[in-house]
């Protein structure tokens, strides 16, 4: 049986049609075996379905003969703490983050929050899962209730990002999207006022609802951002955060209500620990970079560029030893959070950082300015390929500079782009920045080349 559910680097895809119950059990049994594991942290999110998933894994765990760490209801960034905190084998989230309702998936971590992919592993899981050959069940198995000690020694960790001292007096509105952000947050909210933080927190979507009520939490999407930015400005917040589904993405919005596009905060995040660490080595994604390279290069570190995606970033933290590695879609790594992605830590150091420095929307505004950029744009042409190769033909010749770390980006000198066609649907996404220039007829150019 061949299983569709398996991706470059996790497991996702429709209920009933990629993924059941029967196909996690083979999934959790083939993981066990591949790591040759004996301690595996287990941890879900709110969707219908991810709890009878993770039961499935708990199970086919357990009938490995592994302990299962049990961490219910939490985010994906807790199972990537929890399975280094606790020297586990590997770890497991049930989650389909920001997917549609009828989707559902698992996001796997090695020993040490090591990621996974087909030369890691990935592959061998998946031969395992197809073959089904497991054969009966093996002793000493059985499941541990991590709940609380896992929660209590993330939050210690997430807080060790901040110095509470330096905070001001900031309201700020969190969008939990009725996904798992909610209990975790409340954690560290209670966390930060025991200790004397003087911030307040206005909340909305708060209760973890897998029906969500207020459509799937995806704050990527232009149209699900007004609802934030209308709480932002009635409340007079000083910012405004939200995240998706599993929260290990967080999205900003400045005291204005202005969406603060991932590739800015890239930069300020960059800034912040190279004025911690100077010299250090940040990783990025090749989709937008000059904002993020010129701040790197005036704080005095270097900018590393890694392929985009979480299994990449991570491996690229690890190989380089950076301190911090982000992406414009709002994914950012922290070499002190187990070289993993985190939603919570980027909005205190964010939180902090204002405190500190004045408006979120007066920090931006100058790195806006400088390095426009048009944000990621998708066309869905007929033939993805051949749209991709007359663009390239038309600007290649004239470029100063070509890579294709992922996708083709070229550099035209005062402005450039970067082209990528999707892997799992007939999308081509194109980022362009410039040097300050207007980017309206390079982009109104190039849209027509992408366009049937």
């Amino acid at each position: 049986m061949t299983l569709t559910c398996f991706k470059t680097y996790d497991i996702r895809g429709r209920l009933g049609v990629d993924l059941d119950e029967a196909i996690a059990y083979r999934i959790g049994r083939g993981f066990a075996r591949a790591m040759g594991a004996s301690r595996v942290v287990l941890g879900r999110d709110i969707r219908a379905s991810s709890e009878a998933l993770a039961g499935a894994v708990s199970q086919a765990l357990i009938d490995e003969g592994c302990t299962v760490l049990d961490l219910g209801l939490s985010g994906t960034e807790e199972m990537y703490f929890a399975t280094t905190h606790f020297a586990a084998d590997g770890g497991i989230c049930v989650t389909a983050s920001h997917n549609p309702m009828d989707y559902n998936g698992l996001k796997m971590v090695r020993a040490g929050s090591a990621p996974l992919d087909a030369a890691t592993g990935l592959s061998s899981i998946k031969a395992l899962a197809e073959a089904d050959a497991f054969g009966p069940a093996k002793p000493g198995g059985g499941l541990v209730d991590c709940r609380l000690e896992a929660r209590a020694a993330y939050v210690e960790q997430v807080l060790s990002f901040v110095d509470i001292a330096a905070l001001k007096p900031l309201t700020i509105v969190v969008n939990a999207g009725n996904g798992a952000a909610g209990p975790t947050f409340d954690a560290i909210a209670e966390a930060l006022e025991q200790r004397g933080a003087p911030l307040r927190f206005k909340r909305m979507h708060h209760d973890p609802d897998g029906s969500f009520p207020h459509g799937i939490p995806n704050p990527l999407l232009p149209e699900n951002r007004p609802p934030t930015v209308a709480r932002v400005l009635a409340e007079g917040a000083d910012m405004g955060v939200a995240w998706d589904g599993d929260f290990d993405r967080c999205f900003f919005f400045d005291e204005h209500g202005g969406f603060v596009d991932g590739e800015y905060i890239v930069g300020l995040l960059a800034e912040v620990f190279l004025a911690k660490e100077p010299g250090a080595k940040i990783i990025h994604d090749p989709r937008v970079i000059w904002n993020t390279q010129d701040v790197v290069a005036r704080a005095g570190g270097e900018a590393v560029k890694a392929r985009t995606g979480h299994a990449f970033i991570k491996q690229s933290m690890r190989d380089h030893g950076a301190v911090y590695g982000g992406e414009m879609s709002a994914h950012h790594y922290f070499r002190d959070f187990v070289h993993c992605d985190s939603g919570m830590v980027p909005w205190l150091v964010m939180a902090e950082l204002i405190s500190r420095k004045g408006s979120l929307a007066a920090l931006i505004s100058e790195r806006r300015a400088a390095f426009p950029s048009s944000g990621e744009i998708n066309f869905r042409p007929s033939d993805p390929e051949a749209a991709i190769a007359r663009v390239r033909a038309t600007y290649e010749p004239e470029a100063t500079a070509r890579d294709e770390t992922d996708g083709l980006s070229l550099d035209m000198g005062d402005w450039r782009f970067n082209l990528r066609a999707s892997n799992t649907e007939p999308v081509v996404r194109l980022n362009m920045e410039s040097r300050g220039g207007d980017l309206e007829p390079q982009l109104s150019r190039i849209t027509a080349m992408l366009s049937d």
